[in-house]
């Protein structure tokens, strides 16, 4: 283990002792925080992911500690806002046109449904709302566009962080996303740069930065992670931490996925991947990637309860809670919120993220305006307005 990460470790740990010492006493100063590196080498990470899971997981949550309250869970929901028929030949994925799967395609959906959709999550406890579109990117598609900005503004109006993902982006398009009121964009670069090509070949890894670069070039936070169980060995699920870890901002949320094999897809035959696996991944993430949201994504209903609280442990610091991810099972928000309570664990609120918060501070305190001024909308901010003002 490097030195620095020694040095990061031991004042996270000084600062738990320091927090539990004082625990009935109120205190507004910050925990002492280590600087965030965007400096790793592909060996560092290696030298973690490589170390004693148990040691490597209380390493993750002293860090976790360090930078965030691990108490709280994001509950985020993501709607399939137009399925299948994408041109692109992602191995692991029903809504490519190239494969025969159960997946139908269908047309990008109307307004009412998205926004009743979102209603009924934030209702649930969800704060942020992510929507998907199987594209491969916008060329062509103005009208849906525009329907997709409306989206945005609507369900921003309600509050609530507002995600999606809706292929390649050009940086005008990422503009127009960030002036509806976009919070993050989900672009992930799956696995690492070395095995990519083994499973997609119609869009380049540089092509999946350059969106990642033109979503945070526009001032919305980027949300990119891989999925584990693509056949990719231990070195790709490294590299894949690594390339995130040396972007010149680390990711907004870091999605960890564990892929569903899906019938008809090229990956309908993979094997699991081990819950062991799911939490070391997530531990070396926390480590390298402290300040980020950790999103334990695809595949969470095949985890026990006891498996996921470990991944909570390790550093995961959001869930995706409804009816649905986009083609796969998703844990119900009745299930979700009885677990958490068994765990201690409470639901964040919107922007209630420090780096998110800061990205958003302006458009907050307009939001806030508004709603004071506008009857009927007290309090839907209310969760955004108390992390402004802390």
């Amino acid at each position: 283990m490097s030195n620095i990460l020694r040095s990061s470790i031991h004042v996270a740990r000084t600062a738990a002792i320091a927090r539990r010492s004082l625990a009935t006493h109120a205190s507004t100063a910050p925990p002492q925080t280590a600087a965030t590196r965007h400096d790793w080498s592909k060996q560092e990470i290696q030298t973690i992911y490589n170390t004693p899971l148990l040691e490597l997981v209380y390493n993750a949550a002293s860090v976790h500690r360090q930078n965030h309250d691990p108490t709280k869970i994001q509950l985020c929901t993501l709607m399939n806002i137009k399925t299948g028929g994408c041109s692109e030949d992602c191995k692991y994925c029903s809504q490519s046109s190239r494969y025969s799967t159960p997946t139908k395609a269908s047309r990008l959906v109307d307004i009412e449904p998205v926004l009743e959709a979102a209603r009924k999550a934030k209702e649930n406890g969800s704060t942020r709302f992510c929507m998907g579109a199987a594209w491969r990117d916008l060329a062509g598609r103005k009208r849906g566009f525009e329907r997709i900005l409306e989206m945005v503004r609507e369900v921003r109006g309600m509050g609530m962080e507002v995600c999606t993902t809706l292929g390649m982006l050009s940086p005008e398009q990422a503009r127009q996303l960030k002036e509806a009121g976009l919070t993050a964009y989900n672009h992930n670069l799956d696995t690492s740069r070395e095995f990519y090509p083994q499973v997609i070949t119609t869009r380049s890894y540089d092509e999946r930065l350059d969106t990642i670069a033109a979503v945070r070039d526009a001032g919305i936070s980027v949300c990119s992670g891989g999925i584990l169980g693509l056949g990719e060995s231990a070195e790709d699920r490294v590299g894949l931490i690594y390339e995130v870890s040396n972007m010149p901002e680390h990711p907004e949320s870091f999605p960890v996925n564990a892929l569903v094999p899906i019938e008809g897809t090229p990956m309908e035959s993979n094997e699991p991947v081990s819950a062991h696996t799911l939490i070391r991944t997530i531990a070396t993430a926390r480590i390298v990637l402290p300040t980020t949201i950790i999103r334990l994504a695809a595949g969470r209903q095949t985890l026990s309860e006891s498996e996921q609280a470990m991944c909570f442990m390790a550093g995961a610091n959001a869930v995706f809670t409804g009816e649905q991810m986009l083609t796969t099972p998703c844990s119900p928000w009745d299930e979700d919120k009885t677990m958490m309570g068994r765990w201690g664990l409470e639901g964040m609120r919107s922007f209630q993220q420090a780096s998110m918060a800061r990205k958003e501070g302006a458009r907050l305190q307009d939001d806030a305006v508004t709603s004071e001024k506008t009857p009927g909308t007290e309090g839907r901010l209310s969760g955004s307005l108390q992390t402004v003002s802390a």
